[in-house]
């Protein structure tokens, strides 16, 4: 009898343990995926030039070989937009006569039309005429898209600055229209004649530098043998692809992470980086775990410590944890109703009333999208704080009772230190879910492109009106409204890789508080 209890016991234990080898293993197999192409996606390819049975030809880089029942077939990035109309084509091994590997072939990275693969054939600028591939040639375009590259941060800080100076502007008209007094009048007056005549400067300048840069030219031929000439300021990059060694591949790999890094979208989110995206995902974290862990450990610490203890307080208890299975676009329409149109339509009618109908904070903006993932993730921080206080023995807190300390100084000093590895329990739980979720962004603030960051030099600094992008719904973007899918799949990857990593980031610096913690009033404790 004693052997037929064991034998039915373990049935459970091993159906369990076969459900969790199987969870871990599908997990491993999505985080695989997403690593490898994430990681993947900026190492430089070799360039394969392929003949084909038509007479045509084509040059690409091989992005993924693929068996079918008719033989094989390769996914190409060939590039060459404004001339093939598409960035990736499939080729059918069947059509192909020959292929080869040219030394001489480059991959131009450019600010438009995504890359050009192809030869170089000349290179035109003032008082400058180079013709032919060569080392003359190379080195003088080294030399001129160094030139470039300080024509493009001039023309970039230039373009800032104007910017700058027509917000002002704009705000100094906004305040003569709404009837400042005579002596504030009289002292606008000479700032906009001022800014007025520096934008005019400005914007001749800016003429003058792009007439300038229009000049230098690069003359290419494409694999089909057509010549094109491309403006040199459109171009980033080139890569002699086919002459690299393992050292210069390395080292290209490491500067397109660090572009991809630290440059805005270009190309319909298609290309360059995510900075933009990264950033206002990490601010509005920070925001939304500033405005959730305070409310969250306040309503907890009532709700266990001075609540009476009855119906009420059981039903409020189950609220909290019915409220965290409300699907996050339910949150994210209250965000709209209440924080948007409630609150921001009445923080514009009371000090921003002079430019209405156009709302200040009357619209979505990393602020209400914040507030909205407060309360999203405050259900689980309740839950994870009301843990951690029922954790702390009651002896501890006759303990200090008995000392002398007041019910505050008890809970303040004793109770809420002790709790706090159950409270971080929460916050890291609230991240991880905060980080993720794009449903209520989308109505509440997040935007496919963020002309200018929640933060910059401007006052007040902190701009929480403003809308922003965030890495969960740059994927969303990408995987499903970019107008070019499959050239878009190797940024998917790399900003779902991104993503993942950030919130591993978050989680762990929260984790290894909690553990100082837990180990420092774990000593304490003896």
């Amino acid at each position: 009898m004693k052997r037929a209890s064991t034998a039915r016991d373990s049935v459970p234990v091993m159906v369990t343990s076969l459900g969790l080898v199987l969870i871990l293993l599908m997990l491993a197999l999505v985080m695989w995926l997403i690593l490898s192409r994430g990681f993947a996606a900026f190492w430089p390819q070799r360039l394969e030039h392929f003949q084909l049975k038509d007479g045509s030809a084509l040059l690409g880089e091989v992005w993924e070989r693929l068996e079918t029942p008719e033989g094989q077939r390769l996914r190409l990035r060939t590039g060459n937009r404004e001339i093939t109309g598409q960035d990736v084509q499939l080729l059918d091994m069947a059509e192909v006569a020959s292929s080869s590997i040219p030394q001489d072939a480059v991959l131009l990275e450019r600010h438009e039309n995504g890359v050009f693969l192809g030869w170089l054939v000349g290179l035109r600028g003032p008082g400058l005429a180079v013709e032919g591939d060569g080392p003359n040639l190379r080195r003088n375009l080294d030399k001129a898209l160094e030139h470039m590259e300080e024509v493009d941060g001039e023309l970039r800080s230039l373009q800032e600055e104007a910017r700058r100076l027509a917000l002002k502007r704009g705000r100094w008209e906004e305040e003569v229209e709404r009837g400042a007094s005579v002596r504030r009048v009289a002292e606008l007056e000479p700032r906009l004649e001022e800014s007025a005549r520096r934008l005019q400067l400005m914007e001749s300048r800016l003429d003058s530098l792009r007439s300038a840069a229009d000049l230098w030219r690069l003359d290419l031929r494409s694999a089909d043998g057509a010549t094109t000439d491309l403006p040199l300021l459109q171009v980033g990059r080139w890569v002699p692809a086919n002459e690299l060694g393992l050292v210069g591949r390395l080292g290209l790999y490491l500067a397109r992470v660090g572009d991809f890094l630290s440059e805005d979208p270009r190309e319909s989110n298609t290309a360059g980086g995510v900075w933009p995206a990264i950033f206002g995902t990490v601010l509005m974290v920070l925001l939304m775990s500033l405005a959730a862990a305070p409310l969250g450990v306040v309503t907890a610490v009532y709700l266990h410590d001075y609540a009476r203890q009855g119906f009420l307080v059981r039903l409020i208890r189950l609220a909290v944890n019915n409220l965290a299975g409300v699907p996050s676009i339910v949150f994210g329409i209250f965000g709209l109703g209440f924080f948007i149109y409630f609150m921001g339509g009445g923080v514009d009618g009371a000090f921003f009333g002079h430019r209405l109908p156009e709302p200040t904070y009357g619209t979505g903006g990393i602020l209400w999208a914040s507030l909205t993932l407060a309360l999203l993730t405050l259900p689980v921080v309740v839950v994870a704080t009301l843990e951690g206080l029922s954790a702390v023995s009651p002896a501890t807190r006759m303990a200090a009772l008995a000392l002398g300390a007041t019910r505050w100084q008890m809970m303040r000093q004793v109770v809420l230190p002790n709790a706090m590895p159950g409270i971080l329990t929460g916050l890291i739980l609230a991240v991880s879910r905060a980080a993720g979720e794009v449903a209520p962004l989308m109505i509440t603030g997040v935007v496919k492109l963020a002309p200018s960051l929640a933060l910059d030099g401007d006052f007040p600094f902190l701009h929480l009106e403003r809308k922003f992008m965030h890495l969960g719904f740059h994927i969303y973007d990408l995987g499903f409204q970019s107008p070019n899918v499959e050239a878009a799949k190797p940024m998917l990857f790399a900003t779902a890789m991104l993503l993942i990593l950030i919130v591993l980031a978050l989680n762990l610096t929260a984790i290894l508080l909690r553990n100082h913690l837990r180990k420092r009033y774990k000593q304490a404790a003896f």
